[in-house]
């Protein structure tokens, strides 16, 4: 809430009964005045204050990120700079329910497995997770498919140490498997087991939403349903959704839900960017808006896996990976294997060859970006930020410099105007529309 300043006037008014030739004292009136928002103004002076450490930084000043860990104000133009504690959230973010559930997410969510990959110390991870809940991020997405259980454990440990009241953040956590991992399938003695352990990692009484890691084939819908059920009814979870199901897969889950009298599913989290719209664009707002389910999306770019290479965006999303509409080349059964860099995983699906054309459209997109005045990355993040069914969108950092440029993202969205998307659209070309209904009459 802005403040109000009190300011004082005379009326002068010859023709008003107060006035000097009445001989009484003029009347003053009192009118309150908005001033600018101390909040604002902090982040004003930050902003400024950042410029200029930016320019000295070579003189072997405060480095970017003890500045971006730390906060800064400035009192004056020519005052030094002082260091203190930042507690208003970053300009841009908000906080949206979960699907059509009472749980209110922050816009962005930090996805976790880049932050406790192989190369980041428990250090500096917590550095970033300090970053994030100071800006005023609340969700924190992990995956044991990606970083196994090393990202519960630590992630446990920096909550412990840090004290941070439980209201304030939600962590959610995925049930995994595959065919090559010693659990096999989403036996109700998976899930509970699953949901026992995480919560003995993460030393926490509950945890805020389960997500069930891929569908299982082999195992009824009525078991999966009633297991999520029971976790819920003994106060181990809160919410539970799924991740890499189809649209037929959630609907089928829902309805067994309703059948069975039991908690439904309120997100899906699915992989979304420029070059994977269909399913996001589609098919989870006739979700949304049927049974309920939200979106939690990422993407490759917002997990900061293209940031600092030349030429990485345009190998990355010129793979032919992307022929079935749903899949995703994020999950894969070979996903806990790694090398030394931790995105083997990855590397193994990426394709070597890239047309022309795929390489022209990226380049299209720097321009715009540099118009813009921001980087790929940014401009990608804004850009499914952009879209209304996306209530959560994951970013993924292993520094803090790193997540802080993805958090400033957020400003771009205001920018991203009707001319601004009209110019990305005719760049993609990859617009997804439904094809046309066809009439069994029309085929006799």
């Amino acid at each position: 809430m802005s403040q109000l300043a009190l300011c004082n006037y005379t009326n002068n008014n010859n023709n008003d009964n107060t006035s000097e030739d009445s001989g009484q004292p003029p009347t003053i009136y009192r009118c309150r005045a908005p001033i600018a928002s101390l909040d604002c103004m902090e982040e004003f002076s930050a902003g400024s204050a950042l410029s200029a450490l930016t320019d000295r930084s070579g003189e072997g000043g405060i480095t970017k990120e003890q500045l971006l860990l730390s906060g800064l104000t400035q009192s004056a133009p020519n005052a030094a700079l002082q260091l203190a504690k930042q507690t208003s959230t970053a300009p841009g973010l908000r906080y949206r329910n979960l699907g059509k559930s009472g749980l209110r997410v922050s816009n962005i969510g930090l996805g976790t497995w880049p932050t406790f990959g192989p190369n980041v110390t428990e250090e500096q991870a917590e550095q970033i997770i300090v970053l994030a809940v100071e800006s005023g991020i609340n969700v924190f997405d992990l995956s044991e498919a990606h970083s196994g259980t090393r990202a519960e454990v630590e992630l446990g440990r920096i909550l412990s140490r840090r004290g941070w009241k439980r209201t304030c953040y939600i962590v959610t956590t995925k049930i995994y498997w595959s065919t090559r991992s010693e659990e096999r399938g989403l036996s109700r003695k998976h899930i509970i087991e699953s949901v026992k352990a995480s919560l003995v990692r993460l030393q926490l009484s509950y945890i805020d939403v389960v997500i069930v890691h891929k569908a299982d084939p082999m195992c009824p819908m009525e078991e999966v349903v009633r297991a999520m059920h029971y976790v819920i009814s003994q106060g181990w979870v809160m919410y539970w959704g799924t991740a890499r199901w189809s649209p037929v897969e959630v609907m089928e889950a829902y309805t067994n839900c309703r059948q069975f009298n039991c908690v439904t599913p309120i997100v899906e989290q699915t992989e979304y960017h420029m070059f994977c719209r269909e399913k996001t664009e589609l098919y989870m707002p006739e979700l949304y808006n049927k049974i309920g389910v939200g979106l939690m999306a990422w993407s490759p770019i917002s997990m900061g896996l293209t940031q600092g290479k030349e030429d990485a965006s345009v190998q990355l999303f010129s793979r032919a990976s992307f022929r079935n509409k749903y899949s995703s080349f994020s999950w894969t059964e070979d996903e806990t294997t790694t090398n030394k860099d931790g995105y083997n995983w990855m590397k193994e699906r990426i394709q070597p060859e890239e047309t022309r054309r795929q390489s022209e459209r990226i380049r299209e997109l720097n321009s715009v970006a540099e118009k813009l005045g921001c980087t790929l990355s940014q401009l990608a993040i804004a850009w499914c930020l952009k879209n209304e069914s996306v209530q959560c969108l994951l970013l993924g950092a292993s520094t803090v410099v790193q997540l802080y440029d993805s958090i400033q993202s957020l400003q771009l969205v205001p920018k991203l105007n009707t001319n601004m998307i009209a110019e990305i659209e005719r760049i993609l070309e990859n617009k997804p529309s439904r094809p046309p209904m066809v009439s069994t009459l029309a085929l006799r």
